[in-house]
């Protein structure tokens, strides 16, 4: 957790990333990000819920749609063929 003198920024459990990744892989390109937050199946603040969100869109794991649906964009074995390749390093 980072502390500031006026604001706390909480940092989210990794439990709680994976539970919001795997409603937007469930329900990709159905809901805004409002909706979605919503329907989530354990409370979780709007701004951890946002800072995850960042984080997905970041590393390429979600998208907005022109609508602001958010679509779960990640592909896991285009990723594991890709990095099968020798001329790839990661």
């Amino acid at each position: 957790m980072v502390k500031n003198k006026k604001t706390k920024i909480r940092s989210p459990t990794l439990d709680t990333v994976f539970m919001i990744e795997k409603n937007i892989e469930k329900y990709s390109g159905t809901y805004n990000k409002t909706k979605l937050w919503k329907i989530l199946p354990k409370k979780v603040m709007w701004q951890t819920y946002t800072l995850i969100l960042d984080y997905l869109k970041n590393i390429n794991k979600i998208a907005y749609d022109k609508e602001n649906k958010i679509a779960y964009i990640w592909n896991p074995k285009l990723a594991k063929k890709l990095n099968s390749r020798k001329e790839i390093k990661i």
